[in-house]
């Protein structure tokens, strides 16, 4: 679905504004000086969860806002961006990835292929406020889904005062010609506040320190330093409207991100040099490349009595995700497709989600809290290769949490849960690739055992996780939290019964159906200090999985074209150690220096080796000049080489790169226009990230790159 322009999306504002009634927000009046006078809002939340809980607020975002949302998440430590190349991104904690952490917006897990390595977020980066990153076991509170950790995207700040406001955004990137805006409407009447959000961009093929990459021992040249075919664009809409009076609270969401992207040719299915001549066009969108539209409606319900709050959230999800590419097949006798002939891949997957909470403050010192949730998932294919089979997905789960807190000292929480889940896999056969064989001479037993991409699988699983948290506040200066869990995760449909070629990880990925619920035990301790000028933090973890679900290279040849060894999805028993610590010193009033860094140890306990995609220790170090509206910064980055490797994932060397940006805040007709310049990677250092998508090929991070983002917000009271 594509959206309109932006004379369309004002025309929609002044229609939904015109339905609201006008009455009074008290409760918002009341709860203000609370938040604001007695303890920031990261302090508050700090005490209320056992787990390690980082807030990026409005000013850490805007230091660190690149329009890509998980590149600027990666600036706190413990939490990691696996890169897809054409700025996009997905989230990995602690080392944990794919459908191991939960991201929420508006109380919804975002529900897309997430378990893709080349798969991103589709989130509009300029429509985030504030985040709240929870580290380490979160399958109590979110389900499966969060073992390794939650991002939530906290609501949207509505303002205390009756206003029309709204805001002007512009950006621009020279590593890919970059051109961005965003335009935000938005009113505040009484009970009402509605806001409405769009959002393009615009970028080319992103430039590299480098003339040749090298892939299977062949040198393969890039044009200009410019990676051929990864330019793309963005145009996201988002609507939000919520009506609040006396104890009752209810909002509405409705957002739609769409996104087209080029695959550099030399890094989908097998390089040829004669695909990347320059075609003379840095910002044109050839065949190979993806597109994918995320559509989301969600609605929260809330209502509070005098001891209990009881809310709701409920949404839908449509993330229609497909990879294009020439039409081309292994087997002769595969016949050119009459409709959408170009098209690879396509998945199609509709979420339904719902989830009540019940809160019961006992007394003075108990809280209760209980859950249920439940979500549907259907997924249909089509594309004229096979990678994943269509599948049902039912889960469900209830919870329980009992927190005690008898002064603003102490708190201890402790609660249990059980899921249930059911997974429906739908079987599907190649005949294609069963005359190939046949042609090729293989018997009739291994005829039939490849021609079937995906048998049936129908299959339910149940499991429970538990955890126990303290966190002990002595004072202003300390804060000490430890938390002990037992976590799960439901196998994936990909990790059931995958089969295929995955161009995107160039190789034969196998599910297994036979795999259990993932299992652990997680230990979270986290320290802080505020001492005068200083302040330090040290957060320890250790996790241990009985049967942790990851891609282990077989040994066995796969009989498909082009593809090498069979990578199958398998169990072992695993360890996750590390910890994030940082200190922060206040040299003058108006000069501070940090330091932050981060380590990940994984262990394959069967097989003594590291696990695949495991991020090297980096540290950061930052000193800041800000006096008034003015802001400077110098940021120093170290990245450690990466030596502990799974079996063919290949060592990345270490770099430093270095960083500078500042800030500038003009009073202009009774506003503040925000302006914020960065420059990354100064020296334009060649370096690779491990994690990235296109590790494998050889090809290295982007160059140097001045980034100017501009804020014009304006806003009218009224009565």
């Amino acid at each position: 679905m594509r959206i309109g322009f932006i004379p369309g999306v004002l025309g929609v504002l002044c229609t939904a504004l015109s339905a609201h009634a006008q009455e009074s927000d008290s409760v918002r009046n009341v709860a203000l000086p609370e938040v604001v006078v007695a303890e920031t809002y990261q302090q508050l939340q700090n005490k209320k969860i056992a787990l390690t809980l980082e807030v990026a607020d409005r000013d850490f975002l805007r230091k660190h806002f690149t329009g890509n949302f998980m590149q600027a998440m990666e600036n706190i430590p413990g939490v990691q961006a696996m890169d897809i190349g054409s700025g996009f991104s997905k989230p990995m904690i602690r080392g944990m990835g794919f459908n191991r952490v939960a991201v929420l917006e508006n109380g919804i897990k975002q529900e897309g292929q997430q378990w893709g390595a080349d798969h991103g977020l589709e989130l509009d980066a300029f429509n985030v406020d504030a985040v709240s990153v929870m580290k380490g076991p979160a399958s109590l509170l979110y389900g499966s889904d969060a073992m390794g950790g939650v991002i939530d995207i906290s609501p949207v700040q509505v303002p205390a005062e009756n206003m029309l406001f709204g805001d002007v955004t512009l950006l621009g990137k020279s590593v890919n010609e970059t051109f961005g805006a965003s335009l935000m409407l938005g009113i505040k009447k009484n009970a009402w506040y509605t806001k409405l959000r769009y959002s393009e961009q615009l970028f080319g093929d992103y430039r590299i320190p480098a003339d040749t990459i090298i892939y299977l021992t062949q040198k393969i040249p890039v044009r200009g330093r410019r990676l051929k075919n990864t330019a793309g664009w963005e145009r996201n809409i988002n609507f939000f409207t919520q009506y609040q009076k006396k104890g009752y609270k209810s909002n509405y969401a409705v957002s739609n991100v769409f996104q087209k992207t080029g695959f550099f040719p030399g890094a989908h299915g097998i390089p040829d040099v004669s695909r990347l001549e320059d075609d003379g066009d840095s910002r044109n969108i050839e065949l190979p490349y993806s597109k994918v539209n995320h559509l989301k409606v969600t609605t929260h319900q809330q209502y509070v009595w005098e001891k209990f709050i009881l809310s709701g959230d409920m949404g839908y999800q449509n993330n229609h995700r497909e990879e294009w590419s020439a039409f081309h097949t292994h087997y002769g006798s595969q016949p050119l497709p009459q409709t959408n002939p170009d098209k690879e891949l396509g998945f199609n997957l509709n979420t339904f989600s719902f989830s009540a909470i019940g809160r019961l403050i006992g007394s003075s010192f108990w809280e209760y809290r209980m859950g249920w949730d439940s979500q549907f998932q259907r997924n249909t294919i089509s594309g004229y290769s096979f990678l994943l089979p269509e599948y049902e997905r039912f889960t469900t789960g209830v919870s329980w949490l009992t927190t005690y807190r008898p002064d603003n000292v102490l708190a201890v929480s402790g609660g249990i849960r059980y899921d249930y889940g059911r997974i429906y896999v739908f079987a599907h056969d190649d005949p294609y690739l069963a005359t190939y064989l046949q042609e090729q001479g293989y018997s009739d037993e291994q005829v039939e055992s490849y021609r079937w991409n995906s048998r049936r699988v129908n299959r339910s699983f149940g499991d429970y996780s538990l955890s126990l948290g303290v966190v002990w506040t002595p004072s202003v200066l300390h804060q000490l939290k430890v938390n002990i869990g037992r976590s799960f995760r439901l196998p994936g449909a990909n990790e059931l019964a995958s089969n295929g070629v995955h161009h995107g990880t160039f190789r034969h990925e196998q599910g297994d159906a036979t795999l259990s619920s993932e299992q652990g035990w997680q230990m979270d301790a986290s320290y802080q200090l505020k001492y005068g000028r200083l302040s330090l933090y040290v957060s320890p973890f250790v996790n241990w999985f009985s049967n942790y679900i990851f891609l282990r290279p077989t040994g066995e040849w796969s009989v498909l074209p082009h593809t090498g060894q069979i990578y199958r999805y398998t169990q072992t028993e695993a360890l996750f150690a590390g910890t994030e610590a940082g200190a922060e010193v206040r040299i003058s009033s108006a000069f501070s220096y940090r330091i932050s860094g981060e380590y990940v140890y994984t262990y394959n306990c069967d097989e003594h080796i590291p696990l695949s995609f495991s991020p090297p220790a980096t540290l950061h170090n930052t000193l800041t000049w800000q006096k008034k509206r003015y802001m400077l910064y110098a940021e120093w980055q170290n990245i450690a080489r990466q030596n502990r490797v799974d079996r063919n994932e290949d060592r990345t060397p270490g770099t430093n790169l270095f960083h500078i940006g500042g800030s500038l805040d003009l009073p202009v007709a009774g506003n503040k226009v925000e302006i914020t310049l960065t420059v990354r990677n100064i020296l334009n250092t060649r370096y690779y990230n491990h994690l990235s998508f296109y590790r494998k090929v050889e090809i290295p991070e982007p160059g140097r790159n001045f980034q100017l983002l501009i804020k014009v917000p304006f806003k009218k009271r009224f009565k």
